[in-house]
């Protein structure tokens, strides 16, 4: 295995901005990327998927690990109406959910089109029209960044919440592969109005016109992140209380709102940063995109800086208007 020095990352952030790792390799079995934490026990550590959820603002002294672990195989599993397929981490997502689709394989069609590897999918727990990752894994395989040891994480030791995990929080392992329980019969289940209204027209929706509709409507308000250089939804949903709610809809009766655990309510991060003014507003090279505002776009900056300054400008204008800090769902180093 090859250890290069003074590596460019600019290709390996959706963002592309520019920044040099002290460090960089590409580890093609598990043991390649074991031996790869043993031979720099002393460097700090970053392990990259596709690199579509962070982006960085200054050069990284330390290791970049970007492993290039594949496979796929199923197993028998013990409930007859479902399957288990474990994927290792470096397979396109994407890829891996039109596979499902394909074999009949329910559970994963409301994540289509999501880029990104299918190691990350529960680093983040991804999630989109009502669905999350979550509901579908049974098992997590991982390293552990500083010994190279295996642990096996059940869904409930992921510790798994809203675009949230044991192993985002932590940044102690480095997962190799995911084991997914997947449905082997379907039925289209009404859970997000935009998805419901996009097949509005179909009797009974199959998988596969799921995954079409799921791909129309997120084509539509998405840019393509090889075209316009964007990490996705740049804020979570925030949870607030009834108290706020009442308050912002006394002004904005349409404000979009969902009951969630602990009586909060989560509510739309796009719609608040509209109101605040930020729909389609470009500032320099950074801005956001004018069919969704949840989206930061990098129209020609090279500093992630840049991008992190806009950033902060909607955060200020979102919590003087609402009194709600966003809190950003991408990593930034």
């Amino acid at each position: 295995m090859i250890y290069h020095r003074h590596f460019q990352l600019k290709k390996y952030n959706a963002f592309q901005t520019e920044a040099f790792a002290k460090l960089f390799c590409e580890p093609e079995t598990i043991e390649e990327l074991r031996q790869a934490i043993l031979d720099y026990p002393e460097e700090q550590k970053l392990v990259l998927g596709a690199g579509c959820n962070l982006f960085f603002t200054q050069d990284f002294d330390g290791l970049v690990i970007r492993p290039n672990l594949r496979g796929m195989r199923e197993m028998p599993d013990q409930e007859h109406d479902s399957v288990m397929v474990e994927v290792m981490a470096s397979e396109d997502w994407d890829s891996f959910v039109a596979h499902c689709v394909e074999n009949g394989y329910a559970g994963l069609e409301n994540l289509s089109f999501i880029p990104g590897s299918v190691g990350a999918a529960p680093i983040q727990n991804i999630g989109a029209y009502g669905a999350e990752v979550k509901d579908c894994i049974l098992e997590v395989i991982a390293l552990d960044i500083h010994t190279g040891e295996s642990f096996s994480f059940s869904n409930h030791e992921c510790e798994f919440s809203y675009r949230d995990s044991i192993f985002k929080r932590t940044r102690k392992y480095i997962v190799i592969s995911v084991v997914f329980r997947l449905k082997k019969s379907f039925h289209y289940v009404e859970k997000y109005a935009d998805l419901n209204k996009e097949l509005a027209e179909v009797e009974q929706p199959s998988l596969s016109d799921v995954r079409e509709a799921v791909i129309r409507v997120r084509k539509r308000k998405l840019p393509d992140h090889l075209e316009l250089p964007n990490c996705g939804s740049f804020f979570k949903n925030p949870y607030i209380s009834a108290e706020i709610a009442e308050r912002i809809k006394s002004e904005y009766e349409n404000l979009p709102l969902y009951p969630v655990e602990g009586g909060l309510l989560k509510t739309s991060a796009a719609f608040l940063i509209d109101r605040a003014g930020f729909r389609g507003v470009r500032e320099g090279n950074v801005g956001t995109y004018p069919n969704q505002a949840l989206i930061i776009v990098n129209y020609g900056t090279a500093d992630g800086n840049e991008i992190v300054r806009f950033m902060n400008r909607i955060r200020d204008a979102v919590n003087t208007k609402f009194e709600i800090l966003l809190e950003p769902e991408v990593w930034m180093f």
